[in-house]
């Protein structure tokens, strides 16, 4: 099964990161939520931009270190730029990218993917107003977008397809295809 880890800072947006932890493990992906929060156990609540408090499962202090398969960044502000700007989770992701290990990011939060170097000469898209900060991306608008070891979406109206995406990548596309026909999502 594979082993990924989605990482919740204070300010996520949380429609994006119970949709992609929802269809993950409804795919038998074994997702761990990881809060940036802080250390300690107190630290494990995160409140989403919205006010909608989510419990980590771990740390990222508790976590980092872990061989994940998939690291995935959820959007919302100020979330992004708490990932964009926090050196743990930055050296997370040098680390994911340098072992060709998967990234995926949504909505705001491809601008730490950017922050970290691992979009330059790629392919990518995002929330629309974050265009300008992806310096040196080919930017596509598309729902989804995927170069090498790197995923990226544009928003809470793509996340069901994000997330699907993910699904066809770490397990099948028939594991995603059957999700898709479970949950109702239109092809």
């Amino acid at each position: 099964m594979p082993k990924i880890c989605v990482l919740l800072a204070p300010g996520f947006e949380e429609i994006e990161a119970i949709t992609i932890i929802d269809v993950l493990r409804r795919g038998e992906i074994d997702v761990t939520t990881l809060s940036i929060a802080g250390t300690g156990t107190e630290r494990l609540d995160v409140r989403g931009a919205h006010g909608i408090v989510v419990r980590a499962d771990e740390t990222l202090s508790a976590g980092a270190a872990k061989p994940w398969e998939m690291v995935i960044l959820p959007g919302g502000m100020p979330g992004s730029m708490h990932l964009r700007d926090d050196p743990e989770v930055q050296a997370l992701i040098r680390r994911q990218n340098e072992r060709g290990a998967k990234l995926g990011a949504i909505c705001a939060a491809p601008i730490a993917l950017g922050a970290a170097g691992v979009l330059k000469g790629r392919r990518a898209t995002s929330y629309p107003a974050m265009e300008k900060e992806l310096v040196g991306v080919t930017y596509l608008n598309q729902p989804v977008v995927r170069d090498g070891n790197v995923v990226t979406s544009r928003g809470i109206g793509t996340s069901l397809e994000f997330a699907l995406d993910i699904v066809g990548d770490l397990k099948s596309k028939a594991a995603s295809d059957k999700l898709r026909s479970a949950m109702l999502v239109p092809t």
